[in-house]
């Protein structure tokens, strides 16, 4: 049997994905109330943390886009009401990745993974330095989009490591989204 054609997925309902997507964040609560006590363990195994978050979002990703996909390819005739449902999942799944990987670099103080290489007013930049996550939800929108506009490099090996594994998120992400658009405007035309 291809491993593609299993039946046994956690989730196979759309109206369920909706709910339980969010719960791939709780893990994060804990590592942030760590973060803020300065706990001795996060602070001893932070780089060894940061890399786990990042196969923990790589991991949870993969299974979220399979179950998307087997959810989509499992209605039988695919209506405009179901594509919007799946476009509607994506984009959940998009805000749940840029808003995970945000959090991660929050927790592991953005300031430290990442330099701002832009030349910014002091003013202005005492007021990013201020908004600390606002700031992680920028990078990471601009990471995942594979837009980098360059102005924030990573600084530390795992910073490069989490970047590079949100841009492969993006990249994969985006090229099953089109192949789902595909496969439903090919299978609307056949079952008229």
């Amino acid at each position: 049997m291809n491993y593609l054609q299993r039946k046994n997925r956690y989730i196979t309902n759309v109206n369920i994905a909706f709910f339980v997507l969010p719960l791939v964040l709780l893990p994060l609560g804990v590592e942030y109330l760590l973060s803020l006590e300065k706990n001795q363990f996060f602070l001893k195994y932070q780089e060894n943390i940061l890399l786990a978050n990042i196969v923990y979002i790589v991991l949870a990703r993969f299974a979220l886009l399979d179950s998307a996909v087997y959810i989509f390819s499992h209605t039988k005739h695919p209506t405009h009401l179901a594509l919007i449902q799946i476009v509607l999942l994506y984009l959940e799944i998009t805000v749940i990745t840029i808003v995970y990987y945000a959090i991660v670099f929050d927790i592991f103080d953005v300031f430290t993974l990442f330099h701002l290489s832009a030349a910014l007013a002091p003013e202005n930049l005492a007021n990013i330095h201020k908004h600390a996550f606002v700031t992680s939800v920028y990078i990471s929108a601009v990471t995942f989009t594979t837009l980098g506009s360059g102005d924030w490099l990573p600084q530390t090996l795992n910073a490069m490591i989490a970047s590079t594994s949100e841009v492969l998120l993006g990249v994969v992400q985006g090229g099953v989204f089109v192949a789902i658009v595909i496969y439903a405007h090919q299978s609307k035309k056949s079952h008229v």
